[in-house]
């Protein structure tokens, strides 16, 4: 366990939250970014963040504060945990607080638009930190089950293994147990195109249709994971992981999913926009599908449940054609 390693978390929404609980657990004082004086109030005198999980106590290590100069000073640990598309936007403002040796950890799963970058990528290209200076967390982590103390796991990547064993040790607790790795890339892919795929089982699931074809979107989505994966450089076992198969499995399969959630309504007739109403937090698959396929095309990669999901978000297809789309697809051997 790391003590008195000092933590600042922005920001305090569900996931934010949770791993402040868990570093926190871990050994850490940890103070949380809030943009509202009301919940960084209460998560301070109260323990408890009303917003998300507000009847699970905090450890009384985690503070909070709408101030991000106060939440960085002197923290060994920067842990961002934002919408991947609005990443860039706020980075620039705190860039200027994250002192010398502050480790930068990602736990975004998303791909920005129009560049295409992951989050790492992003975070050294707005702060010029170096890569042994950036790790990312991933893996079948859903926040709720975290925050009510149940076991989980997750993958630590990060290029220098020195700084992926500190993360480790700064977020090893007896429920989370964090493995390290060095392929940033596959842990971050694995992380962003699991959430796509989990818009099309949730979409199937809210069709009508049963396990049988959710099972085969999960399996075939991993296949155009791994694919998109390996053709941008990362290591070909990494994606049969916790950040590959363990997230794709959790993400596909639980009701507490928002990606899945999101899915469920599309196959059951509604609109993206009240979707999106309906789901009232970021969802990160239908922000990066179309920055994902961008991806898959640039690297002349085959990612068919991607395009029909992609498709469906932009309302370029219906849900019958989607269906149709894949299910008409030439018969061939299959590739893993």
């Amino acid at each position: 366990m790391t003590q008195h390693c000092c933590v600042a978390v922005l920001s305090a929404g569900s996931w934010g939250t949770a791993m402040s609980k868990v570093m926190a657990d871990a050994g850490a004082r940890v103070v949380l970014h809030a943009r509202r004086g009301e919940i960084a109030d209460a998560i301070t005198t109260t323990h408890h963040n009303p917003g998300y999980f507000p009847d699970i106590n905090l450890p009384q290590s985690v503070v909070a504060t709408t101030d991000p100069a106060v939440a960085l000073d002197g923290a060994d640990f920067l842990v961002l945990s934002i919408p991947a598309q609005s990443l860039r936007s706020n980075l620039a403002a705190w860039a200027p607080h994250i002192g010398p040796q502050t480790v930068v950890v990602s736990l975004m799963k998303g791909i920005e638009s129009g560049s295409g970058l992951r989050a790492s990528q992003i975070i050294a290209d707005v702060t010029g930190l170096p890569a042994n200076r950036i790790a990312v967390l991933s893996g079948p982590n859903l926040a709720g089950e975290i925050m009510a103390g149940q076991p989980a796991a997750a993958t630590v990547a990060c290029p220098d293994e020195t700084v992926a064993d500190q993360v480790q040790r700064a977020c090893h607790t007896g429920y989370f147990r964090p493995y390290t790795s060095t392929d940033v890339v596959g842990c971050e892919l694995g992380g962003a195109v699991k959430n796509i795929i989990a818009l099309a089982v949730g979409t199937a699931s809210g069709m009508g249709m049963g396990y049988n074809s959710q099972a085969l979107l999960i399996t075939r989505g991993l296949a155009e994971a791994n694919r998109l994966a390996i053709a941008m450089g990362a290591h070909p076992a990494t994606l049969s992981g916790l950040t590959g198969v363990g997230d794709l499995v959790a993400t596909c399969s639980s009701p507490l999913s928002r990606n899945r959630t999101f899915g469920v309504y599309l196959g059951e007739g509604v609109t993206v926009a009240e979707a999106s109403t309906a789901a009232r937090q970021t969802t990160e698959g239908v922000e990066s599908a179309a920055a994902i396929l961008a991806l898959a095309d640039a690297h002349g990669v085959e990612m068919p449940i991607t395009e029909i999901v992609s498709r469906l978000l932009s309302e370029k297809a219906t849900l019958t054609e989607a269906a149709a789309a894949l299910l008409q697809r030439p018969p061939k051997p299959e590739q893993l």
